[in-house]
């Protein structure tokens, strides 16, 4: 006669665990995150339900973004003291948090044109072109336009941090550093430019780049950083044609809330490139 499985008890038994269950002179979860301010600060304005999405997928876009800045600046500065070995863990980190904001953009698809339009004119002239968490990133990163700041002057700590970012290497530009002080052999108005103007691909850092890969066992750390890099503007290319078919999806052809035109000014950065010799190489090889 086989034995009776006794039924499984209907919770979890923590008669054997030590929970702290009086936390009331101890840091708890909640404190330890802020979680008071955090979720406290979704704040619809319309009675429409799909706003709270809209707003929580914004808000958690600025914390990976905000995340994105932290890891991609300790890059950068590991690319400046020549210490690679750290900027791969940093720069796969990053390649992942894209990947999580570039599924985001498939959750805010769930909300249909006629669910946005009835929150719409709750945002005003607000929209994501004022983002400087992510102006910031495309300054880090090594796509500089002055004009972009432009929309920050009526917050004047915002706009001169954004300052500070403009006239500052990029990431890029410390990575063209390092390959000058490895010996390849670069012009001087790659290396010592003035670093608040756009950047403009070099036939000599294509050259330098031809030669890293085509030596890549000697280059390797060289090799595997231009790898990274290219991994870092794959996903924000992927990440930006995401953004333009959403907004396509959910309001066709309308201007945006900022001014601009909408999917037409998303289009025109669709070709943008951060590293643009990584690319062009490609075919040489």
């Amino acid at each position: 006669m086989s034995e009776i499985t006794p039924p499984a008890k209907p919770f979890v038994d923590l008669s054997d665990e030590q929970v702290y269950w009086d936390l009331s002179e101890s840091l708890s979860y909640g404190q330890y995150l802020n979680l008071d301010k955090l979720l406290g600060a979704q704040h619809p304005l319309s009675y429409q339900h799909d706003e709270m999405l809209f707003i929580t997928i914004h808000q958690t876009a600025e914390l990976w973004m905000k995340l994105c800045l932290h890891e991609l600046d300790a890059t950068r500065a590991c690319v400046r003291r020549d210490d690679l070995g750290p900027t791969f863990k940093m720069l796969a980190r990053v390649s992942t948090i894209q990947q999580q904001l570039l599924q985001s953009w498939e959750v805010l698809a769930t909300i249909t044109p006629s669910d946005y339009s009835a929150f719409r004119n709750s945002l005003g002239k607000s929209s994501g072109f004022q983002s400087w968490q992510y102006r910031m990133l495309e300054f880090l990163i090594g796509n500089k336009n002055a004009e972009m700041i432009k929309v920050f002057r009526s917050d004047t700590g915002i706009y001169e941090q954004m300052e500070r970012a403009l006239r500052a290497p990029s990431l890029y530009d410390e990575v063209l550093r390092l390959l000058s002080r490895r010996g390849f052999d670069l012009p001087a108005e790659v290396v010592d430019r003035d670093f608040a103007q756009p950047y403009a691909a070099s036939k000599q850092v294509a050259a330098a780049w031809l030669s890293v890969y085509h030596n890549s066992e000697k280059e390797w750390d060289l090799y595997q950083l231009a790898e990274r890099l290219t991994d870092l503007d794959y996903k924000f290319q992927l990440w930006r044609f995401a953004h333009v078919k959403t907004v396509e999806r959910i309001i066709g052809n309308k201007r945006g809330t900022g001014g601009t035109g909408g999917v037409s000014y998303l289009t025109k950065a669709l070709e943008l490139k951060f590293f643009p010799e990584l690319w062009s190489i490609r075919t040489s090889m």
